[in-house]
């Protein structure tokens, strides 16, 4: 498998426009940090909105009609793509080391990420020469015809959970419609993004095509979302700013937008199930990647007649749960991502404590550096509760009571969110009645989060709009261009 590396060496930090390395133009930089230990690991180069307006020129540029990108064969944007995967393989040693030092997530844990982006970046560089029309028969003396064409400038703001996995799903499918990038990577973990840009340089792509331009939020995402001449902006994160996202595309010049946002995603296990695999499947559910999940099954509903059963083993197994050195391969969870959100997390626990709920694990920090939480359970959460109703994003399992199917489907709808869902049977009426009455984009049956380059994933209501991976994800990033041509000769 290949050790980790534990001091791995920062190769960039600037910003990369046009296959080039550039400073700020207002000369600032930003910290990035350690959550393990909360110290300074560089200095990046802050983009703001002059920044984000040079890399829009060369996406701009590269996206002309006559530029190599758009002259290029589909099959040879294909095989650019996979060209970056392998450079991405032959790398993945280095960026796992990276990914765990600048996220906090355990070294195992990244490359699993970055194995899966691999695979989704070769799945899209496989779909570039099949993107297809149709031949429409209309009435009358005509032939019909539709393409498939690039929307052009895309602008990509992707979320610190993921960093690698986000970068694959948004550069994917997007390249391999053939648009041009501008590609924000979280302020919180910019690394491997900028790892990756001096990767598809390496791998062919002509300048301009993807651009990266780390920075926050508030300057360079607003000045991609607000931007005239961006024409789609896609983005993971927070349903609070995927808002103001849409806000910006309508006040500015109406650009396409997908959003994949917050969840609170119900995981309903009924009294039939093996309870010691449900319990294993519902601790991973919450507990993979720390909790900073947008899927997580943060909702855990039990059948009434095993609830006390389950809740001892999923007591237990939290208690057994390793925290600690995330290059340490016994070591199942790292640091939460940064001082703002470790304190967030212990602040919904002392709200669950406040409420009514029983602590049965976890609840405080662990050790005096960084920011390491203890896998957190409740028991006898109730709907109403701040826990059961609000994205923690941390390692907590909040469990819930219920009595019969019907009770437990309104209640698990009882959300602004429809991001994911999961039930756990052995009855397969069951199962199919819970998959189609829940309003949720995914759902898991006897599993949880297991998501694929093949499956489309998305949200219902506030989890957001569109679809990325799949063939779906394609439609994301392309306009629909009917042709019409008259028949002087009239077919026989």
């Amino acid at each position: 498998m290949g050790d980790p590396i534990r001091n791995p060496e920062v190769k960039y930090t600037q910003i990369f426009i046009n296959n080039e390395w550039h400073n700020s133009i207002s000369g600032k930089t930003f910290s990035t940090i350690n959550p393990c230990t909360g110290e300074v690991i560089c200095q990046v180069q802050e983009a703001d909105k002059a920044d984000v307006d040079n890399a829009v020129k060369a996406a701009r540029a590269a996206f002309h009609r006559t530029a190599p990108w758009r002259t290029m064969d589909a099959s040879q944007r294909g095989q650019l793509l996979l060209k970056f995967a392998d450079l991405v393989e032959r790398d993945i040693i280095y960026l796992s080391s990276l990914e765990t030092l600048d996220n906090g997530k355990t070294f195992l844990d990244s490359k699993a990420d970055i194995e899966q982006s691999i695979s989704v970046l070769r799945y899209y560089g496989g779909w570039c020469d099949k993107i297809t029309g149709k031949t429409i028969p209309v009435d009358g003396n005509y032939f019909t015809m539709t393409r498939h064409e690039p929307i052009g400038v895309c602008g990509q703001i992707i979320p610190w959970n993921y960093p690698m996995g986000m970068l694959s799903w948004k550069l994917g499918p997007a390249l391999a419609c053939g648009n041009t990038i501008v590609l924000k990577p979280a302020e919180m973990t910019p690394l491997t993004a900028l790892a990756c840009a001096a990767l598809l340089k390496e791998a062919g792509f002509p300048p301009g095509v993807v651009n990266v331009v780390p920075g926050y939020g508030p300057t360079a995402g607003a000045a991609i979302s607000e931007h005239m001449d961006v024409d789609k902006v896609a983005f993971t994160g927070s349903t609070a700013v995927g808002h103001t996202i849409m806000q910006a595309a309508g006040k500015s010049n109406l650009k396409r937008v997908s959003l994949e946002l917050g969840g609170k995603s119900p995981l309903i296990i009924f009294a039939d199930a093996d309870l010691e695999e449900a319990a294993a499947v519902a601790h991973l559910a919450i507990m993979n990647n720390h909790g900073q999940n947008c899927c997580a099954g943060s909702r855990t509903y039990v059948e009434e007649s095993v609830y006390d059963k389950f809740v001892a083993l999923a007591k237990d197994r939290a208690e057994k749960r390793v925290v600690g050195d995330p290059y340490d391969p016994k070591t199942e969870q790292g640091a939460q991502i940064n001082e703002t959100q470790f304190k967030k997390i212990l602040g919904y626990c002392e709200s669950g404590k406040a409420e009514g709920a029983v602590l049965q694990a976890g609840g405080e920090r662990k050790g005096d550096k960084g920011y390491f939480i203890k896998p957190t359970v409740f028991s006898d959460v109730t709907d109403d509760m701040k826990i059961a109703r609000e994205e923690i994003f941390g390692p907590v399992q909040c469990i819930l009571k219920f009595k019969d199917i019907s009770e437990v489907i309104d209640r698990a709808n009882l959300t602004t969110y429809g991001l994911a869902a999961g039930v756990i049977t052995k009855d397969i009426d069951k199962a199919m009645t819970i998959a189609q009455s829940v309003e949720a984009g995914t759902v898991w049956i006897n599993c949880f989060d297991m998501v694929t380059s093949q499956t489309p994933f998305g949200g219902f209501k506030q989890s957001g709009q569109g679809r990325e991976l799949g063939e779906d994800a394609l439609k994301e990033y392309t306009e629909i261009k009917t042709i019409t041509m008259r028949l002087i000769n009239k077919c026989s």
